[in-house]
């Protein structure tokens, strides 16, 4: 029943069309009756058989042999032999920034959708929460197939956000974030920052220290390291009395961030805490700077590893960090919407949600061999690798 009445609505949606030429999403809803949700999945799957155009706020009927493809507000062309082409796919792109970290996810994103065939378009909602339903309504109204997302705030996409997409009748997939509700249906491709954590303060145990510290900068991803931190801490068996220091986002380069910085260095050394884990590369960098007007240096005094390998490798002593796997984020949620937007029956695809591990990648910062006699580490100089990997800048794990 429920079938024989989705074809009867989508028959009407087809006659009302083919009276008029074409119509706005908000005018069809109004004519059927139904959600403008419900509206746009007819649209979308109407238009994957080839039955009509989407086009930006509605749609129009397909008109064979016009020459250029379906979502553009123009006709559709059936393939060789009668059978009807695949619709063009237009991906919506919501991302916060066009800068730091967000420019290797967009060209993974980018990449996949030209292997496909389909077209990205980007939308900027520059860290404004405020913004997240009209960039929503926005690429959904632009006759997007689907949507890919990083909204603005923490990993924890808020409800209200997750309602809005979901209003939209789209496919879409969540960027470095996941659903507030644990157990919401909805797929995402995020990084395991914790994982990351982990991973960092593992090396540093490795090269000897029983204590690390950990400095973030009040990002979306602080939460995240803090979690990872304790865990390493916890199952590793480390001194739990190690500097922990969220800075609060201060000004680079002000004189806030520069008391932030002091002070956690000076709570390093004053607890005999030699090794810490910073997060960004900005803040690790500016530490070193901070630490040199102590006559302090990198590793010998306070090994450091960064979060985030945007521009680690550049410091004055190559930083050891951990990079999250930015581009492949990017490739495997366009692949994850594709494989749904290409499946005969869409909702017949389960809902797949994906972890990636950041990749530690060990340069000069932290030092290279194991300590000897770990366990006493205030106040003794350690000699971390050769002159030749020192000037290298880089020593893979």
């Amino acid at each position: 029943m429920t079938e024989m009445l989705v074809a009867q609505r989508r028959e009407r949606l087809l006659s009302e069309l083919r009276a008029s030429g074409g119509l706005k999403v908000v005018e069809l809803a109004a004519r059927l009756g139904v959600s403008r949700a419900t509206v746009r999945r007819d649209l979308l799957d109407l238009e994957g058989e080839g039955a009509l155009s989407r086009v930006r706020g509605g749609a129009m009927l397909a008109t064979p042999g016009s020459g250029t493809g379906p979502g553009h507000g123009a006709a559709y062309a059936p393939a060789a032999g009668g059978q009807p082409a695949r619709a063009a796919r237009t991906l919506g792109l919501i991302v916060p920034s066009a800068t730091y970290y967000y420019p290797r996810v967009v060209a993974g994103v980018q990449e996949v959708a030209a292997a496909h065939g389909a077209r990205v378009v980007i939308s900027l909602t520059d860290y404004t929460h405020e913004s997240d339903a009209q960039r929503i309504e926005e690429l959904a109204s632009s006759g997007a197939s689907g949507l890919l997302v990083a909204s603005p705030g923490g990993h924890d996409l808020p409800d209200e956000t997750l309602e809005e997409l979901e209003s939209t009748g789209l496919p879409f997939v969540l960027l470095e974030r996941q659903p507030h509700d644990p157990f919401a249906s909805c797929e995402f491709v995020a990084t395991d920052h914790r994982q990351g954590a982990f991973a960092a303060v593992r090396h540093l145990v490795g090269l000897g220290h029983r204590a690390v510290a950990l400095f973030t900068n009040g990002s979306p991803t602080a939460a995240l390291l803090r979690a990872g931190h304790e865990a390493a801490v916890d199952r590793l068996g480390l001194r739990g009395d190690a500097p922990v220091l969220d800075s609060g986002r201060p000004t680079l380069g002000s004189a806030e961030a520069a008391a932030q910085y002091d002070r956690f260095i000076e709570e390093c050394l004053a607890g005999g805490v030699r090794a810490a884990l910073v997060h960004s590369d900005h803040d690790a960098i500016e530490m070193m700077r901070r630490m040199r007007l102590r006559r302090l240096r990198a590793p010998e005094d306070l090994a450091l590893i960064a979060y985030d390998d945007e521009i680690a490798s550049l410091a004055d002593v190559p930083l050891t960090a951990v990079a999250p796997p930015k581009h492949e984020i990017g490739q495997q949620a366009a692949r994850l919407l594709l494989d749904r937007l290409d499946a005969p029956d869409p909702q017949a695809v389960p809902v797949r949600q994906l972890f990636v591990q950041p990749r530690l990648t060990v340069r000069s910062s932290c030092g290279t061999r194991p300590l000897a006699g770990a366990g006493h580490l205030v106040g003794r100089r350690r000699h971390h690798g050769t002159a030749q990997q020192r000037q290298a800048g880089e020593v893979e794990p």
